[in-house]
């Protein structure tokens, strides 16, 4: 799919929920774009709108604003449906697929972000999966601002493999929204990577840290509830599914 042919695809595929621009794309057509991307120079990032990013971005339009001018917003949740999109795409699986096509055409992928020793437990388990896989990096523990990206010098930037060039096609980010997105959208055009994608909790699920729901669950698009059982203080964190189906019943935008 040739860059003129994705854009007037993505026009007919997008959705409008809330006021947030989502690519109504399903896993194989995501997977196919970012291959397309990779083979040019050109730089692009993955955003991966649920329902709790639309709450938040109704009170924050600078956040909203990353998601609409993101180069792909793909369908992260099974409660978009209620807004009319028909596809569900979940950013920890777009982040496996991706892997695994890296592994496949020799693309280098970089993670950055998570708590403490969870990236590096994340590229160990794509490793052991994708054999092939070439992972520059894998940074955890940063402390980020809400709304400011960690300052991108020698310290902070280079792994600690001291490995000269990191330079990656594909950069995985896992501070959690809405700072990973921040983060990418202030550093994308310093960055040396070629996409970039937040992809909140998913080297928690990939590395095994924190268990993901069963297959029969996700099939069932109801992840979230199995979620909210082994981490029950995620309880306060879907109160946001409550209030953006309100907003939907208010015909907000």
């Amino acid at each position: 799919m040739c860059q003129r042919n994705f854009e007037g695809f993505r026009e007919r595929m997008k959705k409008n929920v809330l006021g947030v621009k989502i690519d109504d794309v399903n896993m194989d057509e995501a997977v196919s774009v970012v291959d397309k991307w990779l083979s040019n120079s050109e730089k692009h990032y993955i955003v991966t709108p649920n329902p709790e990013f639309l709450v938040t971005a109704k009170s924050d339009p600078e956040f909203k604003n990353i998601l609409n001018n993101a180069d792909l917003a793909i369908p992260d949740g099974a409660g978009l449906k209620f807004g009319g999109v028909k596809n569900t795409v979940a950013g920890t699986d777009l982040m496996e697929n991706l892997s695994e096509l890296a592994s496949e055409k020799g693309y280098k992928i970089g993670l950055l972000g998570g708590r403490d020793g969870v990236a590096e437990l994340c590229a160990k388990q794509l490793k052991n999966k994708y054999p092939k896989l070439a992972v520059k990096y894998a940074l955890s523990g940063f402390v980020v601002p809400a709304k400011a990206g960690i300052h991108l010098n020698q310290k902070t930037w280079i792994p600690r493999t001291q490995v000269r060039d990191d330079r990656v096609d594909l950069l995985f980010v896992a501070f959690g929204h809405p700072k990973q997105e921040y983060w990418i959208a202030q550093n994308l055009d310093k960055l040396p990577v070629k996409v970039a994608m937040g992809v909140g909790g998913a080297f928690d699920y990939i590395s095994g840290v924190v268990p993901r729901a069963p297959i029969w669950m996700r099939n069932l698009r109801v992840e979230w509830l199995y979620r909210l059982i082994v981490q029950p203080w995620r309880l306060k964190r879907q109160t946001s599914l409550l209030k953006y189906i309100w907003l939907l019943t208010q015909g907000a935008d």
